[in-house]
């Protein structure tokens, strides 16, 4: 596109959809890996991974997928897309992303041929991982108690399948309906908002990874860009997308505090 080569981008540097290759390595999101990391590696069972709209949760997500060697981890993400899931469903599909090829009709037959299965996963070396995203829409008790059941599921090393849910932070009054499940969690990471100095590297990381040589938004600019995004990462992409546009619009090189004005008006931010 033609404002991509007026700011002599190779890119588009702003995308809210998730790509590897703009992964910024913050502190916090570093961190967040390292602790993830620790829970499946020592076979802690569960781990819990929160923060608000936008603050890198699936990033996260999609980055452990990605560093975990299918020599030795069999991991999979399941997204929760509607509150009307039934613990059948779920303890269906997490048979099903572990090999189990056919699944019986009533829990117990899953949950036997999910044991039989994480016992030939044990014997194999291979540990698994199940993801499950956007688990604040689970408002039941009985999946609850569901995901306690897997985590009884034990040997001397500790549990055989680790289960790693993330969410908003509401996601933590879901998992208090089960209270024997919530002193499960062995590791809990929050994500927060980035500062306005970590929002200055983060914008000029994804810039340079974009092929950025030149000053696109002024100092100016990117402080006001985190006044009105409040570090929060979605809301940084979306402004500053928006920002390049409207600076090729108007031919403006680098992009001002009142072009992110504007921007953050039309946005109603």
């Amino acid at each position: 596109m033609e404002y991509l080569n007026f700011y002599k981008l190779k890119a588009y540097p702003f995308s809210n959809a998730i790509d590897n290759k703009f992964y910024f390595n913050s502190a916090q999101h570093a961190e967040a890996l390292l602790r993830l990391r620790y829970a499946v590696d020592t076979r802690k069972g569960l781990a819990v991974l929160v923060g608000e709209i936008g603050t890198g949760k699936t990033t996260i997500t999609r980055r452990i997928l990605t560093e975990l060697d299918e020599s030795n981890y069999t991991a999979a993400l399941l997204v929760v897309l509607h509150s009307s899931v039934t613990t059948d469903w779920l303890l269906k599909k997490i048979a099903m992303q572990l090999g189990v090829r056919k699944t019986g009709n009533t829990k117990l037959d899953i949950l036997s041929e999910l044991h039989d299965r994480l016992m030939q996963m044990y014997e194999s070396g291979i540990k698994p991982v199940i993801i499950i995203d956007e688990v604040q829409m689970l408002q039941s008790r009985e999946i609850m108690e569901e995901l306690r059941g897997l985590l009884n599921m034990e040997v001397s090393e500790g549990k055989l399948i680790t289960l790693i849910l993330c969410g908003l932070p509401e996601l933590e009054d879901v998992i208090a309906l089960d209270d024997p499940l919530k002193q499960r969690v062995a590791v809990k990471f929050k994500l927060s908002s980035f500062d306005q100095n970590i929002t200055h590297e983060y914008i000029q990381h994804r810039l340079k990874v974009s092929g950025s040589e030149e000053e696109v938004f002024t100092p100016e600019a990117i402080k006001y860009i985190h006044i009105y995004s409040k570090g929060n990462p979605r809301l940084i992409n979306t402004i500053c997308d928006n920002a390049i546009f409207e600076g090729f619009l108007i031919k403006q090189k680098p992009i001002d505090k009142d072009t992110i004005d504007s921007v953050a008006a039309n946005l109603d931010i």
